[in-house]
């Protein structure tokens, strides 16, 4: 690291209060973690940026009880007044975005302006939280019974736990601690390893805007492992609700310790997501959409697009199209305005792309371009293009890397059965001019994914709608529509203003 680039780097963790070494959990206050020390590594670089000494399992249960008090006394506050200490915390993310999309950046390894679009989106949803805080509304049902009112309310729900992935390390945050905080819920925190000075900043940055309006501690954060404060947090019975962002494999234990003590999962787990394009769509527009959604985080989204199907009549040209733009693109520093792709997070994420290629390979397929890491310094890999067909098993797996499977397909309806063809369901796209084509994608036997779009990519949800998916993907919803349902709970209430007691389906029970 040069002498400029370190004087950068220091300004830069100091402007939001980031130190050589920070603590890891917050209750209110910063507690003085005794967990192992982790290091945050600068994917582009290999060097430490700074660390963050991790809580225990003893340190977790400080920040659970404290979130248990909290929202004791948060559940209290009128939600709209909830949704003002939401706005106060955009308005200061605002003011911290251009560092804050910088540190995302440093740490994660995505472009700038993709960093900064993170940032954006947590602005975003405290947006669209305030607006939901005068919005948590029920339903009035009318009586069978004379002289008796029916109707439903939603009440907060209790401590959640938010438990997220390196990829999108303050945004996911976002879309449930917005939420949940106006619904009257307080929070625990546990972020990736991978990414724990981003958590600290944010919690930091929130820290500031609960005190400045007398606000419980409802943000809390735990830094650490599985056994110190993941298992304890969904094992918890405290913790009515466990929001998790990750693996398949993560989403299926966390899924059967929270069900086993009747708990509520949100679970937001692998993506496999397919492109269809037709012989008669835009090529161009599907090129442009292609390449953002399979390189864009160097193919660590969940909504990356991993496979590709070709209409025969369009799909040599193409590939021939899709080889040169790949050609175009130059991994790099992800912090220079030019670079469209950064690094993989660490050298990990290397191997693990490297290995699905050679398996790839060995089932058949063919390296179209790209496939080899990059020799220096940095966790950086070329973005690859795979020839492949549906009877290769590799197809079906979820490689965190930028990997895009490619097949040709005669019809549409061999190409949505194709597409249908893998465990997750996350996202998908087609590219058509044909509205038939498109309504027959979006129809109930078209696309079986959580997100179905027409001639735009894969990638780029917009909070608006309920972000999600189902099969493998978890079946959660995040965001906008009417997700804040999951962070709270529904009453039914019945009011006789009546003298007589009539019961319900003309059931008599006179003494």
């Amino acid at each position: 690291m040069t002498v400029d680039t370190l004087s950068k780097t220091t300004s830069l963790l100091a402007s939001l209060g980031i130190e050589p070494e920070n603590p890891g959990a917050f209750d209110g206050g910063w507690i003085d973690t005794s967990g192992p020390v982790i290091e945050s590594i600068n994917p582009t670089t290999e060097e430490p940026i700074a660390s963050v000494r991790t809580a225990s399992s003893e340190d977790y249960e400080r920040v659970a009880a404290a979130s248990v008090r909290a929202f004791e006394q948060w559940r209290t506050w009128p939600a709209p007044k909830r949704g003002e200490v939401v706005r106060q915390l955009g308005d200061e993310l605002r003011r911290h975005k251009d560092a804050l999309g910088a540190l995302v950046t440093l740490e994660m390894g995505k472009i700038l302006s993709e960093g900064l679009g993170e940032v954006q989106e947590m602005i975003d949803m405290a947006d669209l939280a305030v607006g939901m805080s005068r919005q948590l509304y029920g339903l009035s049902m009318h009586s069978e019974r004379p002289e008796h009112r029916m109707y439903e309310q939603w009440h907060p729900l209790g401590p959640v736990g938010i438990i997220t992935a390196f990829n999108f390390p303050v945004a996911v945050w976002a879309w449930n601690a917005m939420v949940a905080a106006v619904c009257g819920d307080s929070m625990i925190w546990k972020p990736s390893a991978k990414t724990p000075l981003t958590a600290v900043a944010i919690t930091r940055i929130a820290q500031r805007v609960l005190e400045a309006n007398d606000a419980p501690p409802v943000f809390g954060l735990a830094i650490g492992d599985r056994n110190q404060v993941g298992k304890p947090m969904t094992e918890d019975r405290r913790i009515p609700l466990i929001s998790a962002t990750g693996s398949v494999a993560m989403g299926r234990s966390i899924g059967k310790a929270v069900a086993e003590r009747l708990g509520r999962s949100l679970l937001e787990l692998g993506g496999n997501n397919g492109i269809v394009i037709t012989d008669d769509a835009d090529q161009d527009l599907a090129l442009r959409a292609v390449l953002f959604a399979a390189v864009g985080t160097a193919g660590q989204r969940c909504t990356t697009t991993r496979r590709l199907f070709l209409q025969k009549g369009i799909a040599a040209s193409f590939k021939a199209r899709l080889v040169e733009a790949y050609k175009s693109i130059t991994p790099a520093d992800p912090m220079e305005h030019s670079t469209l792709m950064g690094p993989l997070v660490d050298g990990r994420a290397v191997e693990d792309m490297k290995k699905a290629l050679a398996t790839a390979v060995e089932q058949g397929g063919r390296i179209l371009f790209g496939g080899e890491a990059i020799e220096g310094t940095g966790f950086f890999v070329q973005p690859t293009l795979v020839e492949a067909n549906v009877q290769m098993p590799i197809t079906c797996d979820e490689t965190f890397a930028p990997i895009l499977y490619i097949f040709e397909f005669d019809e549409l309806a061999e190409a949505i059965a194709q597409h249908n063809a893998v465990p997750q369901g996350l996202s998908s796209a087609i590219f058509t001019t044909n509205v038939l084509s498109a309504e027959r994608f979006l129809s109930p036997a078209g696309s079986d994914c959580g997100i179905a779009n027409v001639n735009i990519g894969t990638s780029g949800a917009e909070i608006g709608g309920a972000f999600g998916g189902e099969k493998e993907t978890g079946g959660g919803r995040e965001a906008g529509s009417d997700s804040w349902k999951i962070y709270m709970r529904r009453q039914t209430c019945t009011i006789n203003y009546g003298e007589e007691l009539p019961l319900a389906q003309g059931v008599e029970f006179d003494v």
